[in-house]
């Protein structure tokens, strides 16, 4: 994520951090954008024509820009579960619409969920505190994180446990077409 949004959500995350809550926050260097989650445990045997597809989408797909915009709850601020930042962009639509397509033809069950962009920055333990968090988050939901660039995917492996998940990175994947002709 661009250098302007990590920065501004950085700072809502600590303004909120500061309301003594019982969320865990996401560390601002564990922020990504999640196209398409694969599952606690994947066949490797699905690993390498995903791997084939992810690539050629890197292939044909130009770099474009997103927009972060807004902060919320899923499924809403009245029963949160994970606090968000909205993001947004047409390509963005299309290139999770396009990995959906190369994920289910891999041998993954299609997901059953519309596809929401977002950022998680944090996931409730308990509701201890969360009235003034959720009200600076409806103070929140039309503020401007601003833009970031997307040139690449990454196929990462969680590993979730203690405080934070940890992300390892086992493939990465150029957005390296041409733009659109405007």
């Amino acid at each position: 994520m661009g250098a302007q949004v990590e920065s501004a959500v950085a700072a809502l995350v600590a303004r909120l951090r500061d309301l003594d809550s019982g969320v865990r926050w996401v560390r601002t260097a564990n922020l990504h954008l999640t196209l398409r989650f694969l599952g606690d445990a994947v066949d490797r045997n699905l690993l390498a024509p995903l791997d084939q597809g992810l690539e050629q989408i890197g292939r044909q797909t130009a770099p474009f820009d997103i927009h972060a915009h807004g902060a919320g709850a899923f499924p809403n601020l009245n029963r949160p579960r994970t606090i968000w930042i909205g993001l947004a962009g047409d390509q963005l639509l299309q290139l999770a619409q396009l990995v959906e397509e190369v994920t289910v033809r891999a041998g993954f069950v299609a997901e059953r969920r519309p596809y929401t962009p977002h950022l998680t920055i944090g996931r409730m333990r308990d509701l201890r505190g969360w009235p003034p968090i959720r009200d600076l988050l409806r103070d929140a939901s039309n503020y401007d994180f601003g833009s970031a660039s997307i040139t690449e995917m990454i196929l990462y492996r969680s590993i979730v446990g203690g405080e934070a998940s940890q992300y390892l990175p086992l493939a990465r994947y150029q957005l390296e077409g041409a733009p659109a002709v405007k």
